[in-house]
C-alpha cells in the first residue's frame, strides 16, 4: 500500500516519513496528477453555470494527493537526497511540468474562469477572494491560455525542457561541492584556524578513515577557513574551487545550461508577448518592470559606491600593513575583513561564538515570538521526522489552541545543499469550516556539535536561523482561507520582509539577554560586546551592499534583455560585474554556473527583492524601535497586517496597514551607515 495517497492517519495529519519508501513517490505523483485530472474535467464538464464556488474554489482545492506527495518529494530532494531520489526528480519534473501546462492551457477551463472574472464586480466577493480569482485568471492568460494551438505546443516543448535542465543545474553544483576535499596532514597548515573547526575537520577525517584534516565547499567548513586561515595558498587553492563549481569543463559544467536556461526563459517570455523574462516575471511583484528595479540598484549603487571603495582601500592599506599584501585578492578579503574588525572592535566570532550555543539562540527565537506573538513551542517526541538530526515542535497560542508544527534542520550532510531555507510540508488553509494549520520547517547548514562542544554559532549563523525563523512565523501565523494565498505566497519581493525583519532582534540588548548566555558560565554575554555588535553592523556595509548589488544586477543581465547573443559566459558576467567591481577577477572562476538562487530556485528576476525587502524591514523595524521592541500592539499590527494575511491582498496595501505610510529607504541608509 503506497502510503502517499491515502488520509495520513498520522498525529496532527504530519508526514509519515519512516513508512514512505523512494519507490512510492513516482507511483504516489501519477496517481495524484492522474486524481487532480479528473477533478479539472468535472469543473469542465459541469453543467451549471460557471460560478466563483464551482469553478475557481473548486480548482483551488483540487489536487490534494499530488500537493501532499509533490511537496514531500522536493522537500526531501533538497534536504535528504541520493542518486535515487535525483533519479525520480528526473522522472517527476517533466510529468508536473506538463501536468502544469495541461491546466493553463486548457481552453476550456480557461472560459470558465473568464467567465467568472468578467463578472466580478457583480459577484459581492471578499479582498481575498478578488485576489484569488484575479491570480487564477492570471496564471492562464500570462502562461499562454490565449495562445494558437501551434504556440500553446512550443511553450510546453519550452517549460518540459526548462524542469529538466533547472533540475540537472542543481545536481551539477551538489556534485562540485560533495567532490571537493581540501586534505590536510601538515598541522602548521591549520595555523590560525579557530579549535572548533579543527576538531570538526579531523572528525570528518577520521569519519572517512584519513589521516589529519579534511575541509570541504560545505559553509561550516568554508566560512572558517576562508576568514581564519593564515596560509593564503590553501585559503586560494579552496576560494578557487568554491568559484569554479559548474565551470570546470567536465561532466559537471553548468555553463551551456545557464545559457540554455536564459534562453528559454526569454523565448517563453517573447511567446507570451513579453519583451524579456524579466517583464513577464516583474509584473506580479511590487517592482513592477525591470527599469524600476534597474533604477533602485543603480540608485543604491550610486549611495553605497564611494563607501565601497574607501572600505576597500582601508582594507587593502591595511593587507599592506599586516603582512605586505601588494595586491588583495578575493581569497584574502574575509581574512583581513575579520582581522580589521578585530583591530577596530576588539571583536571576532570566536570571542561571540561561547554565547551563541544553537539550542540557547533557537529557544531565544522562541522566547521572542512568544512576547511578539503570545507563541509557545514545545519540542515532541511522537512526530515523524526525515532525519535523525531533525527536532520537532508543536506551537501553540495563548489559550492552548495548536498553530504549528515546526521542523528544525540545522546540519550539514552529503545528501543537503548548502545554504539556509523555509519550505513547508502542509500549507494553512480553511475548509469546511475547519482551520488546517500549516507544517512548517526551517533547513539550514551550521557546525555541528563535536566531541567535546556543542554548536555554537557565529553571529552570521544568528541572524541566518533568526532570518529563517522568520519566513517560518510568516507561514505558520497564516490566517487565509485559501492555500495558494497562504503563508509565504506572497509577491517575491515582500517575502524577505517577515524574515529580515526578524533579523533586528539579534542587535537588541533586550533580545541578547534573552539568549546569549555562555555555554559553559550561563554569563550573560557582556554589555561591551554588544554594543560592539551593534558597532560593528555597518563595518563594511558599503562593500556588503556592492556584493548584492552586483548579484541583482547579474540577475537582472540574464533576464532582461535577449542572451541570443551572449557566447561567452564568463565574458558576459564580467561585463555585468564592471559598475561593482572591488576585487580582481579570478579566471577559473565564474559566478552564474552556480548561482542556484536564479538557475533553480525562485529568484530568477529577482534577486533584487533581498535589497528591496531591507528598505521594507529597516522601515518597519524603525516603528518597533519607536513604539518599545516588544510593543504586544505593534506585534499585532505587524501581525494582523503582515504575517497572517499572506497574499491576500496587493503588498503596499498590507504594509501601509500596519506602518501608515509607504516604505522610505532612508531608513535602510541610516542603518547601513551611508546616509
Amino acid at each position: 500500500m503506497n502510503v502517499l495517497t491515502k488520509k495520513f492517519t498520522t498525529i496532527h495529519d504530519t508526514a509519515p516519513f519512516s513508512s514512505i519508501k523512494n519507490e512510492d513517490f513516482l507511483p504516489a505523483i501519477k496517481q495524484g496528477i492522474d486524481a487532480a485530472r479528473k477533478e479539472i474535467d468535472a469543473i469542465v464538464a459541469n453543467p451549471d453555470a460557471p460560478t466563483f464556488e464551482n469553478t475557481i474554489e473548486a480548482m483551488t482545492f483540487g489536487g490534494e494527493i499530488l500537493e501532499r506527495a509533490s511537496s514531500i518529494f522536493f522537500n526531501l530532494h533538497s534536504a535528504e537526497t541520493n542518486d535515487e531520489i535525483q533519479k525520480i526528480a528526473m522522472e517527476v519534473s517533466p510529468l508536473l511540468s506538463e501536468f502544469g501546462n495541461d491546466v493553463r492551457l486548457n481552453s476550456a477551463l480557461f472560459e470558465r474562469v473568464k467567465a467568472v472574472y468578467n463578472q466580478k464586480d457583480s459577484l459581492n466577493l471578499t479582498e481575498e477572494q478578488k485576489t484569488l480569482l484575479d491570480k487564477q485568471y492570471k496564471s492562464f492568460a500570462r502562461n499562454g491560455a490565449n495562445l494558437p494551438e501551434d504556440k500553446k505546443n512550443k511553450l510546453r516543448e519550452i517549460d518540459m525542457e526548462l524542469s529538466k535542465i533547472s533540475l540537472q543545474f542543481g545536481e551539477n553544483v551538489l556534485a562540485e561541492t560533495n567532490a571537493y576535499q581540501l586534505h590536510i596532514t601538515n598541522e602548521a597548515d591549520l595555523s590560525g584556524l579557530p579549535e572548533g573547526t579543527i576538531e570538526a575537520a579531523r572528525e570528518l577525517a577520521a569519519s572517512l578513515e584519513k589521516e589529519g584534516w579534511i575541509f570541504t565547499l560545505d559553509y561550516p567548513s568554508y566560512v572558517p577557513f576562508m576568514t581564519y586561515a593564515d596560509n593564503r595558498e590553501l585559503r586560494k587553492e579552496l576560494a578557487i574551487a568554491f568559484g569554479a563549481k559548474g565551470f570546470q569543463k567536465n561532466e559537471f559544467d553548468n555553463q551551456e545550461i545557464v545559457l540554455k536556461i536564459a534562453k528559454l526563459r526569454h523565448q517563453r517570455a517573447e511567446l507570451l508577448g513579453y519583451a524579456s523574462h524579466a517583464n513577464f516575471v516583474l509584473e506580479e511583484r511590487m517592482a513592477e518592470s525591470p527599469e524600476k528595479v534597474k533604477s533602485f540598484l543603480n540608485d543604491l549603487l550610486a549611495k553605497a559606491k564611494p563607501a565601497a571603495q574607501k572600505e576597500f582601500a582601508e582594507l587593502t592599506a591595511f593587507a599592506k600593513e599586516t603582512d605586505g599584501i601588494d595586491h588583495l585578492e578575493k581569497w584574502d578579503g574575509a581574512y583581513y575583513s575579520e582581522k580589521l574588525k578585530q583591530k577596530l572592535f576588539n571583536l571576532d566570532d570566536e570571542k561571540l561564538k561561547p554565547y551563541f550555543k544553537l539550542e540557547n539562540v533557537l529557544n531565544g527565537a522562541f522566547t521572542i515570538a512568544g512576547k511578539l506573538y503570545g507563541l509557545t513551542f514545545e519540542e515532541v517526541q511522537d512526530i515523524d521526522k526525515y532525519h535523525k538530526d531533525v527536532t520537532t515542535y508543536e506551537v501553540k497560542d495563548e489559550n492552548g489552541n495548536l498553530v504549528a508544527i515546526f521542523y528544525a534542520d540545522f546540519f550539514p550532510r552529503k545528501g543537503k545543499r548548502n545554504g539556509a531555507w523555509m519550505t513547508s510540508f502542509k500549507s494553512q488553509y480553511v475548509k469546511e469550516g475547519v482551520n488546517e494549520r500549516p507544517h512548517v520547517s526551517i533547513v539550514c547548514n551550521f557546525t555541528k556539535p563535536t566531541e567535546t562542544k556543542p554548536s555554537l554559532l557565529t553571529f552570521n549563523e544568528v541572524t541566518t536561523l533568526f532570518h529563517e525563523f522568520g519566513h517560518a512565523l510568516h507561514g505558520m501565523l497564516a490566517d487565509t482561507i485559501y492555500p495558494s494565498l497562504s503563508g509565504t505566497s506572497v509577491y517575491w519581493d515582500f517575502v524577505e520582509l517577515p524574515s529580515q525583519v526578524m533579523e533586528n532582534w539579534c542587535y537588541e540588548p533586550q533580545a541578547l539577554a534573552l539568549f546569549a548566555h555562555h555555554y559553559q558560565t550561563g554569563e550573560v554575554i557582556p554589555m561591551e560586546y554588544i554594543n560592539k555588535i551593534k558597532e560593528s553592523a555597518s563595518f563594511q556595509e558599503g562593500m556588503a551592499t556592492m556584493r548584492q548589488l552586483s548579484f541583482g544586477l547579474l540577475d537582472m543581465g540574464w533576464h532582461s534583455a535577449d542572451p541570443g547573443g551572449i557566447t561567452d559566459l564568463k565574458a558576459f558576467e564580467t561585463e555585468q560585474f564592471a559598475p561593482t567591481q572591488l576585487y580582481p577577477d579570478v579566471k577559473e572562476n565564474a559566478m552564474s554556473t552556480a548561482f542556484s538562487h536564479i538557475f533553480q530556485g525562485g529568484y530568477s528576476s529577482g534577486y533584487y527583492s533581498y535589497k528591496w525587502a531591507e528598505v521594507l524591514d529597516a522601515d518597519a523595524f524603525e516603528y518597533f524601535q519607536e513604539k518599545g521592541i516588544f510593543d504586544r500592539e505593534t506585534a499585532n499590527k505587524f501581525k494582523d497586517n503582515v504575517l497572517s494575511k499572506g497574499g491576500t491582498e496587493h503588498p503596499m496595501i498590507l504594509y501601509k496597514r500596519f506602518r501608515g505610510h509607504e516604505p522610505r529607504p532612508e531608513a535602510l541608509l541610516k542603518r547601513a551607515g551611508l546616509l
